[in-house]
Parts: C-alpha cells; sequence; structure tokens
C-alpha cells in the first residue's frame, strides 16, 4: 500500500487544539480583566465584558444589542430583554450598577444614539461588532490576564456568571431561566455540573 507524502496526508482538524466547553471564568480572572480594562481605559472593552458577563447572551445575540436595549430616554435599564436568534424565545437578563456605568460610559463617549448598535464594527462593512472579531477580543482579554486563551472563547462569558449563580445556590431552574434554555437537561451538560459535583463528592471522601 502506497503512503502518501507527508504534505499530502489528512491532518486532523482538531490537532493541536482543546476541544470541548470552554472553561467559564474566576471571580478572580474576572477581577484581573476587569481592573486591566479600566486601568487601560478600554471604555468599549470594559462595556463589552460587564455586559457579556452580566447579560448570559450567545455571541449573536450580544453583538447585535442596540443601545436602545439597554437605556431608555437616556437612564440605563436594571433589567433587559432580548429575543435570542438560535430559539426565537425570549430571555431577561440583569444589568449590574457596574455595568450599567459602563455601557453608559461607552454611550457617552462614542455619543451613541438609541437606534445604534451598542458595539458597531470599525470594519467597514459590518454594522456591528461580529461574532469572530468578539471572539478576538475575548482572546485578548483572558491572554492580557495571564490565562491560557485556548481554553476560552466567547461561552466563557455566556457560562461564567451561570457558574457562579449555580456554585452559590444550586439551583437549576433559576440558572435555566437565565441562561434560556428550554429544556433543564440543555442547563445540566452546559454547565457540566453532573461530572463536576461528582469530582467534588469524590474529593471530599478519603478511603
Amino acid at each position: 500500500m502506497a503512503i502518501l507524502p507527508t504534505s499530502q496526508q489528512h491532518v486532523p482538524w482538531n490537532k493541536g487544539k482543546l476541544i470541548g466547553q470552554k472553561a467559564p471564568l474566576k471571580l478572580k480572572d474576572i477581577w484581573a480583566i476587569r481592573i486591566r480594562l479600566q486601568l487601560g481605559h478600554k471604555t468599549r472593552d470594559l462595556a463589552l465584558f460587564n455586559l457579556a458577563i452580566d447579560s448570559k447572551l450567545r455571541a449573536c445575540d450580544l453583538v447585535k444589542l442596540r443601545v436602545s436595549d439597554v437605556s431608555q430616554g437616556g437612564q440605563m435599564a436594571s433589567r433587559a430583554m432580548v429575543m435570542q436568534r438560535k430559539t426565537g424565545r425570549p430571555v431577561q437578563f440583569e444589568i449590574t450598577q457596574s455595568t450599567r456605568e459602563a455601557v453608559q460610559a461607552w454611550i457617552t463617549c462614542a455619543d451613541l444614539k438609541p437606534s445604534d448598535f451598542l458595539f458597531r464594527s470599525r470594519v467597514s462593512d459590518s454594522p456591528h461588532l461580529s461574532t469572530r472579531q468578539y471572539a478576538r477580543i475575548v482572546h485578548r482579554w483572558v491572554g492580557d490576564a495571564g490565562l491560557e486563551s485556548g481554553s476560552y472563547g466567547t461561552h466563557t462569558m455566556r457560562r461564567t456568571k451561570a457558574s457562579l449563580i449555580y456554585r452559590r445556590t444550586r439551583n437549576l431552574r433559576a440558572v435555566q431561566l437565565l441562561l434560556g434554555h428550554t429544556k433543564l437537561e440543555s442547563t445540566v451538560r452546559y454547565l457540566g455540573i453532573e461530572v463536576d459535583d461528582a469530582l467534588e463528592i469524590a474529593e471530599q471522601t478519603d478511603v
């Protein structure tokens, strides 16, 4: 049987890549990134980071947020509701005080109008930040914070607060509603909690 030259051999698409769910950020990681953005006066990135954590939205929904989705009459809302692109179902999320301040600062800095996309693209043929651009930004955040960028991605931002809420409350139903999942099983798989909980039990069992 003939052996193909190295240049013609099939290379697996996942060779050298980390496969599987992207890890959520820990509290210390959130603050490491947030402080760097604050010290660097990264007004847009701080607003994007904070809103990504609070909203728990998929990248495709986050990048399409408009000013009117989070602000009414020039005042930041404490809660917002958007229609999810993937499911076609509405989902609500809270906007914490620090996020409201960061987003308002960005709206003022960028002189955005209510109908404007909150995070406009700097590429002329795109009206808003693309998911690809957002992914690059996330990788830059985690890399600058000294984390292994390959272990994190845009779903990291969606999973982070949901994971923290579950760890504190063990309330799966609440997390399901916050993520906009139609099935509880989806939330269990998404958080990977069965494996994590099993490991925690094992670690506490000395034999």
